[in-house]
């Protein structure tokens, strides 16, 4: 005869972290970036690790800083954008962690950039001693707004984006929105894309803002350097807000145990596209073209109103993005697109389909039919971005479901 014994193990780990808006924080007589998470008092040495374009921007000013407040740091600078968001750099980060002896608590690593240097730091420290406290500080608008609130860490591998990562958030982000203002317009743009997306799927007001500054708040880098009747102006509402949303989403299911998540909107089709036209596009472009797509589908079912999908182009347009590209056009491509995210929500498509704007339901029976309609009106906005998307979708019909792709 044989017998089995069995044990249980049940433990919950609370895990809290802060977000933080301040302003000059490279001045010295601001604490804030020398502060450890906890508050203690830091007696050892700290990696600060920045992407190229910080450490050219800034470099100077932030050396100057830890000089003036006499912190032990060393530094070291990567390359930024998704080519270097990979194992090996992960690894470089943890040879230096090693290389100057980086404590399990007391030492946190400071990340300054992009939110290709911020993923890349943040898995090393989650692997690091099986996982070691750091700070964030994103200076890109899409690092802000998203990146700023999420858990996530990862890199890319083997064609895949972020295919390997980690749950790993950090107990302090500090964002200053005085560091957007050196961006390039398409990286702001890139960042509106995320914005884009967090009004679409829960934010009406915030649609609107976009709808009304886009282009202004391209160039202005959301500085808000005008006059407004508002109380706050349009670049400090498009920043709150979608912070705001983001943290809200994100604190009821931060370890992702509900697949079904509205957050994941405008990134159903778009991480094949991304990885497959690097460096072409941008993350935020993608994205936005993805919210597009999936707001053509629900037009064409009859559920988003055509006149909220034609105010969705018009707002893409007047933020500067592109509303396609001829990835999103080719049928086959969609179609694979969403045969991988089903594997990442284990063989359902959970797709958030747009009630109307800032209102959404799942559906999971999206059929191929559906999508390849989605990407002939694509095809024909790859062409031209102002071309009459509600005479490109024809008459809303109810599609024919049909079971989802294995």
């Amino acid at each position: 005869m044989s017998s089995s014994t069995q044990w249980t193990m049940n433990a919950v780990k609370e895990f809290t972290y802060e977000i933080v808006e301040t302003s000059d924080l490279f001045d010295p007589a601001n604490p804030e970036l020398g502060r450890l998470p906890d508050g203690r008092e830091c007696h050892g040495t700290r990696l600060v690790v920045m992407d190229e374009t910080v450490e050219q921007i800034f470099g100077e000013r932030i050396r100057a800083y830890f000089t003036k407040t006499n912190i032990s740091v060393e530094y070291l600078t990567l390359q930024g954008g998704d080519d270097h968001k990979t194992f090996d750099q992960m690894l470089r980060v943890a040879s230096r962690l090693t290389e100057i002896g980086t404590d399990r608590v007391g030492t946190p690593p400071i990340v300054i950039g992009g939110g290709v240097v911020q993923d890349v730091v943040g898995m090393a420290a989650s692997l690091y001693r099986r996982g070691i406290p750091y700070v964030r500080v994103p200076t890109t608008l899409l690092g802000q707004i998203d990146g700023s609130v999420s858990a996530k860490t990862g890199v890319n591998y083997e064609g895949c984006r972020n295919r390997l990562g980690t749950f790993a958030p950090p107990p302090k982000t500090l964002i200053d929105s005085s560091l957007i203002a050196t961006l390039p317009a398409r990286q702001v743009r890139s960042g509106l894309g995320e914005a884009l997306k967090m009004a679409l799927i829960k934010d009406r007001k915030l649609f609107e803002v976009l709808e009304k500054y886009g282009d202004h708040l391209v160039e202005d880098r959301l500085q808000d350097t005008g006059t407004y009747d508002e109380d706050e102006g349009p670049g400090e509402t498009v920043i709150h807000q979608a912070i705001s949303g983001m943290a809200e989403e994100l604190q009821k299911n931060l370890w992702e145990t509900e697949l079904r998540r509205i957050v994941d909107y405008g990134h159903t089709f778009s991480p094949i596209v991304e990885m497959s036209a690097l460096p072409e596009l941008y993350h935020g472009e993608a994205v936005a073209m993805d919210c597009v797509f999936s707001a053509i589908l629900a037009a064409r079912r009859g559920l988003l109103p055509m006149d909220e999908l034609v105010r969705i182009v018009a707002t893409v347009n007047r933020i500067g993005l592109a509303p396609s590209h001829p990835m999103f056009g080719h049928a086959p491509t969609m179609l694979d697109a969403l045969a991988d995210t089903m594997r990442h929500r284990d063989g359902h498509q959970f797709l958030t389909l747009l009630d109307s704007i800032g209102e959404t339901e799942f559906v999971d029976d999206i059929s191929e039919q559906e999508i390849t309609e989605a990407a002939r009106v694509m095809a024909a906005l790859a062409l031209d971005p102002y071309a009459p998307v509600a005479e490109l979708c024809g008459t809303p019909c109810s599609a024919a479901p049909v079971p989802a792709a294995a």
